[in-house]
Order: C-alpha cells, then structure tokens, then sequence
C-alpha cells in the first residue's frame, strides 16, 4: 500500500506528526489493519503522545498477540505513562 510506505518513510526520517496522520488515514480506513494501529501507536508515542499511543498499541497487540514486538512496544509506552505518573506524584509531593 502506498499510504503505509510514505508513513514508514515518515516515521525512518522522524517526521512524526506526519506519520502519525498516514497512518490514522489507513487505520480510518482500515480498521483490522493490525500494522497501522502498530505504527500509529509508535508515531504517537515519538510525537510526544504516549497515552493515546497505548491505546493503539493495546489495539494492534489485541489483533496479533503472536506477535511480541507490539507487545514490547506497548510495555514501552506504558512505563512512559508510569514514569510520568510517578514524576507527576513527586513533583507535586515537592511542592
């Protein structure tokens, strides 16, 4: 599909929000499209994004369960979200 490798091409060259609009595009329009909630979900997360990123990610991982790199990627994200919280709790504690 044309659609997924300009948002591969966006993603390689860090052009994040742009991959993060490709990739919405085929998951608009394909929505058992397991790959493109994959990559949504990493251009969301590198684009600054992590919470939305885990929903797309608990989405792909959901699809494809064999497969242990969305699996990873979720975790990945979900620390992010942790760590946030965590930092969020102390800086607050700090105050």
């Amino acid at each position: 599909m044309v659609r997924e490798a300009l948002a591969r091409a966006q993603f390689d060259a860090g052009w994040y929000a742009l991959a993060v609009e490709s990739f919405r595009m085929i998951v608009e329009a394909s929505p058992a499209d397991d790959y493109a909630h994959f990559g949504l979900g990493l251009a969301l997360a590198r684009a600054g994004d992590p919470g939305k990123a885990a929903e797309y990610l608990a989405l792909a991982a959901a699809m494809r369960p064999d497969l242990p790199h969305y699996s990873a990627a979720l975790r990945d994200v979900r620390a992010t979200l942790r760590a946030r919280a965590h930092g969020s709790g102390a800086d607050k504690a700090g105050s």
